[in-house]
């Protein structure tokens, strides 16, 4: 639809004409047309980044254009020079391994590209929308003009809609107009010409629900939003790099100079020093050290480990989001495992999030529900024996009426579950209808109350409920044997003493209210009421949780429970899970400083009967002190401790549009257990990067030591150009990757959080890399040596055979400190086996010998590498140990792998 700012001026007859629409809503059929006219309730998008686009960005590394050039450097040597056979196949292998480089960089970054796309599809909100009459739960890009929406508080605001109906309603739009204020919101029409700001029966895409409830229609979708024509030709968000990738790039310009370094001297050497190169021209020899310096700085430089990393935390975003986790950020997948603080709300997390009444207080009488969940079949009993529920009619209407979620006609509930819980004890009871709700005082995390006007026959009612002490500060009458009395101190006592008996028991406990209005004077609605009784409801403790508890705590994770409730509910289900430590309410926490509180945030696990903003504090003291915090929350205030937590947990079945997107991931079932594996995970791709690091540091390291040391002692290269760009492609090619996509050790969650915590390459790696660069120069240089006395050509071969094994040595070895089967990672055993025949087929297949200038190896070489393969797998392994006892006793800062 074009805009027309005289939308806020149309009544709903009006709008209903403009745009086709009636009261029961569009119809599937008339929605699709729709959506095909006006297309997707989306923002335009950067162009997506074709495969053949990823291609070419390879060839933007300054090594593989230096390649190019030293391939185009020996085509000139052999077309205006001697035309030796040698220079024509060197540059055609330069340039054949640099199309296999850039092939690989092309499979990392387009399957990483891949993964993340995919989750971007994920990332999609929901709204409700009346169509056919009923209500439907859809993907915010299927809205289209004509919709009818219902906004709650807490969503973010999927397309420009014109209201219809408004109760209490306000927004945030400082994303539109900069205005920091909520703005309330009303139906009616409004005249004359007014900007964006003053449109007080519009609320626009983008903007926030932060209090109330609405009924409105979609009047543009997409592009042609408010704020869509703000950012029509605004790409998306530019990606950046993770902290993991930038340290490994800090990394790799470290390594990256030093190599150069060890370059410019093999340069040097070989032009003046190397035998092997005396009897060519001045022109060649500098031509052929050029192409062995450079290829020495591609196997030495890690240029494949941001890709690498990217596709590791790709994938596992995959595996985390078939555990029901969600990460919305890459970068946030690295800091899951490193957790050790996990402040976790009460309800539905730890516990099933699914209220059921137990017990109802009415007149002086405790009355018991049978029942369990969301069945809608119970009866009432009272001393035991069963009674009929219309004597409780009273206090199952106000919990009825004080009410917003919603009976699907397949019996599914939806809707807060306090507010479910009482729906149901109604239901139970045969109520199912109430009078005309004409008025709304929302619920808010400060008033803990909400109250509703019903026009019923008897004339105008207002009903309230909420925590029983505020609802008590609000009654001077009570129900006492029928009739309504005035309520003495003594008589609220006793119900404080009833509410806190229930609390005990581990039930949550709902006061209620009502009186007869007859104006609606929004002042007064909550003043004078007649208290009804109490509605005790249970949401038990998830089976599962107890024994997540007890490993988080094993392995050095503190879990903390946050909750509304009253604070002995909160012991009771704390104790029933295993969670000990100092409880707390929100009103003690008020009252202490900052200090006081810094210094008791280590002993308090149970925070109860908190306000939203206390959460906020609680992250605070808990990362002054040193600890990394994954805190959960579904609220729109919840968005501030869920932005400030190291991993903010948004929940994905209860949580309001406003937390999903604060949030760092999103629980797919608000389980708890959920972020446990998602913790497990995380660890493992942390160890996933730890290893393929080690990895390939190890072996890059390895071949500038046995490429320099065999220039200074034999005078000449033990590796030519091309094999030293060839064990590149070999070894820093699929096998990283597949180490990589390891899954997580069994046992991983028993770890302390700080193995987890340190930096990727500590001491202990670094110990382990040079210990393995000297190893293999040692072992690699001495094949070398025995096969000299047969020929360069002989020697080199058996080099060249014996690198690559010991190098994929060093993957076993490397894996063997992890718990994890070899039938846990295919791709891995894959990856190894091609590299072996690969080599194999450049050895053994004389075509393809002869471009290498190497011969078959001998059974002699195969037992020195058999024999040495086995030999550095046990030395590494004893070298492990070593460590291991040095980081325990030593050096306490070279810390375990």
């Amino acid at each position: 639809m074009n805009a027309d700012p005289a939308l806020y001026t149309l009544k709903k007859e009006e709008l209903f004409d403009r745009f086709s629409t009636q009261e029961t809503g569009l119809s599937d059929e008339e929605a699709k047309a729709r959506l095909e006219k006006y297309g997707p309730n989306k923002l335009s998008e950067k162009k997506r980044v074709s495969a053949f686009e990823i291609y070419l960005s390879q060839f933007k590394s300054i090594l593989v254009l230096i390649l190019i050039v030293a391939a185009a450097l020996t085509y000139t040597v052999y077309f205006f020079g001697e035309k030796e056979r040698s220079d024509l196949i060197e540059g055609s292998l330069i340039l054949a391994i640099v199309f296999l480089i850039t092939a690989l960089g092309f499979i990392q970054e387009y399957r990483a590209e891949r993964a993340i796309a995919a989750l971007k599809k994920l990332l999609a909100f929901k709204a409700i929308v009346l169509r056919d009459g009923k209500q439907k739960e859809i993907d915010t890009t299927f809205l289209v003009p004509g919709d009818l929406v219902i906004l709650e508080e807490g969503i973010k605001i999927p397309a420009d809609i014109r209201l219809i109906e408004a109760a209490s309603l306000h927004t945030n739009e400082s994303s539109l107009t900069g205005e920091s204020v909520p703005v309330q919101k009303v139906a009616a029409p409004l005249g004359g010409s007014l900007p964006i700001a003053d449109q007080k029966n519009m609320v626009f895409a983008g903007t926030v629900v932060t209090r109330g409830r609405g009924f409105g229609i979609v009047v543009e979708t997409g592009d042609d939003t408010q704020i869509g024509k703000i950012a029509r030709f605004v790409a998306e968000t530019k990606k950046e790099e993770t902290p993991i990738q930038k340290r490994l790039n800090r990394l790799g310009q470290i390594l990256g100079w030093g190599t150069i370094a060890v370059s410019v001297l093999v340069f040097v050497f070989i032009v003046f020093f190397a035998e092997g190169f005396s009897q060519l021209s001045l022109l060649q020899r500098v031509l052929h050290s050029f192409i062995v310096a450079v290829a020495l700085a591609v196997a030495a430089i890690p240029e494949g480990l941001p890709a690498v990393v990217t596709i590791s935390l790709a994938f596992g975003t995959q595996r985390i989001l078939k555990r029901n986790a969600l990460v919305r950020q890459l970068s946030s997948v690295e800091t899951l495992g490193s957790v050790d603080v996990i402040c976790a709300d009460k309800t539905g997390t730890l516990t099933a999030g699914e209220m059921t009444v137990r017990e109802i207080y009415y007149d002086g009488a405790t009355y018991m529900v049978s029942g369990v969940g969301h069945s809608l079949s119970g009866d009432f009993f009272l001393a035991g024996e069963k009674i009929k529920p219309a004597t409780l009619n009273l206090i199952l209407k106000a919990g009825l009426a004080c009410n917003n979620a919603r009976l699907e006609k397949n019996e599914a509930v939806l809707g807060d579950p306090t507010e479910e819980a009482l729906i149901i004890s109604a239901y139970k009871a045969g109520l199912e209808t109430i009078g005309k709700r004409i008025h709304e005082v929302p619920f808010s995390s400060e008033r803990k109350m909400m109250s509703v006007v019903v026009s019923e026959e008897s004339g105008r009612v207002v009903y309230t409920k909420g925590a029983p002490e505020m609802i008590l500060a609000r009654c001077t009458k009570i129900i006492d044997g029928g009739r309504i009395v005035p309520l003495n101190a003594a008589v609220k006592k006793n119900i404080l003493d009833k509410n806190d008996a229930l609390a005990n028991a581990a039930l949550r406990v709902l006061g209620f209210a009502y009186r007869d209005v007859n104006d609606l004077d929004q002042n007064n609605l909550e003043s004078d009421l007649v208290f009804i009784g109490l509605q005790a409801m249970m949401d038990s403790p998830r089976k599962e949780v107890a024994d997540l508890v007890d490993r988080c705590v094993g392995s050095g994770i503190r879990v903390v429970m946050i909750t509304g409730d009253h604070l002995a509910t909160a012991k009771a289900v704390a104790s029933e899970i295993g969670i000990r430590g100092e409880a707390i309410t929100g009103a003690d926490l008020a009252i202490l400083s900052e200090a006081e509180f810094e210094k008791r945030v280590e002993t308090i696990n149970v925070y109860a009967r908190v306000d939203p903003e206390h959460k906020l504090r609680i992250v605070e003291a808990l990362k002054k002190a040193g600890h990394l915090v994954a805190m959960t929350g579904d609220g729109v205030n919840d968005a501030p401790a869920l932005k400030r937590a190291d991993i903010g947990v948004a929940m994905g079945i209860t949580g309001t549009d406003v937390a999903k997107e604060a949030a760092d991931m999103v629980l797919l079932d608000d389980q708890f257990g959920t972020i446990v594996a998602a913790i497990e995970e995380g660890r493992g791709i942390f160890d996933n990067i730890r290893k393929f690091v080690d990895y390939l540091l190890s072996c890059n390291v390895g071949e500038v030591l046995v490429v320099f040391f065999g220039l200074l002692i034999f005078k000449d290269l033990p590796l030519t150009a091309v094999m030293l760009l060839w064990i590149n492609v070999i070894t820093d090619g699929l096998p990283a990757i597949a180490l990589g996509l390891d899954p997580a050790e069994k046992g991983i969650l028993s770890f302390p959080p700080k193995k987890f915590q340190g930096q990727i390459i500590n001491a202990r790696i670094w110990a382990e890399i040079a210990f393995f660069g000297f190893a293999l120069t040692v072992a690699t240089l001495g094949i070398f040596f025995f096969n000299l006395p047969e020929g360069l050509g002989e020697a080199r071969a058996a080099a060249f055979m014996a690198i690559i094994i010991f190098e994929l040595v060093r993957i076993a070895n490397i894996r063997s400190g992890y718990k994890i089967p070899l039938k846990g990672n295919l791709w891995l055993l894959v990856a190894v086996a091609a590299s072996i025949l690969l080599q194999m087929a450049i050895v053994y297949i004389p075509s393809l010998a002869s471009l290498f200038k190497v011969s078959p190896i001998d059974a002699f070489d195969w037992f020195y590498i058999a024999t040495v393969s086995l030999l550095l797998f046990f030395i590494f392994k004893l070298v492990d140990q070593i460590l291991d006892r040095l980081s325990a006793f030593a050096f306490p800062k070279l810390t375990n792998k």
